[in-house]
């Protein structure tokens, strides 16, 4: 039998993601299942599922180790994989803002006419590049895995692009929003070749997902 392949994000949408399933009507005990396995096979539905780190599920499906994947776009903005994206499932919302230190507007403006370029910590290189390309302004980048808020705190950068949720972390740390760079939530991605090879199979899951999302 061949299985439908789908690559399902561990983290934050994880739980989401198999509620969603269960309201389409798709097998989820075995993803509910306290196991270490990354592979679990749904034999009643035909779907090897493949659960991974978010920043790796885009790399599954671009190279046809999954033909379906479900992550934020958040990942799919920063990892610029060539997948098709069918379906934007809603939770997960959260945003990129671009942030400094409260009160120091007047001293970074000064110190970007005095160096030409402002000091920028993130997660998100890409995302970054991007934003700051588009509007033209010159931006040394610091790549930082986490605790990116401390980089305006220790001086090690003028502001930050991260993504918030709720903005309670900026808040408590002391930094304000400068400028929204981009809204994100979960995603519905396929590969695009096996996308037309298993065309009825993958648009009938989109479908079903999309059924719940419509009530």
């Amino acid at each position: 039998m061949s299985y439908l392949k789908v690559v399902l994000s561990k983290g934050a949408v994880f739980d989401d993601t198999i509620n969603i399933l269960e309201k389409a009507g798709f097998e989820v005990a075995p993803l509910r299942e306290e196991t270490r396995k990354l592979e679990i096979l749904s034999e009643k539905d035909g779907i090897e599922y493949i659960l991974s780190r978010p920043f790796d599920t885009p790399t599954f499906v671009e190279q046809g180790a999954a033909d379906l994947g479900v992550v934020g776009k958040d990942v799919l903005m920063e990892m610029g994989k060539k997948v098709f994206e069918l379906l934007d499932l809603g939770y997960g919302q959260c945003r990129f803002v671009r942030a400094a230190l409260a009160g120091t507007e007047s001293e970074r403006a000064e110190s970007y006419r005095y160096l030409g370029q402002i000091r920028v910590a993130t997660k998100y290189v890409r995302v970054t590049e991007d934003y700051f390309s588009a509007r033209g302004i010159q931006a040394e980048i610091i790549k930082l895995h986490g605790s990116v808020e401390l980089a305006p705190l220790t001086g090690l950068a003028d502001e930050i692009i991260d993504l918030a949720s709720t903005g309670r972390t900026l808040k408590e740390n002391d930094l304000v929003v400068i400028d929204e760079v981009a809204t994100s939530s979960a995603r519905l991605i396929a590969n695009q070749v096996s996308y037309r090879s298993s065309y009825e199979r993958a648009l009938d899951f989109s479908n079903r997902l999309e059924g719940v999302l419509s009530k």
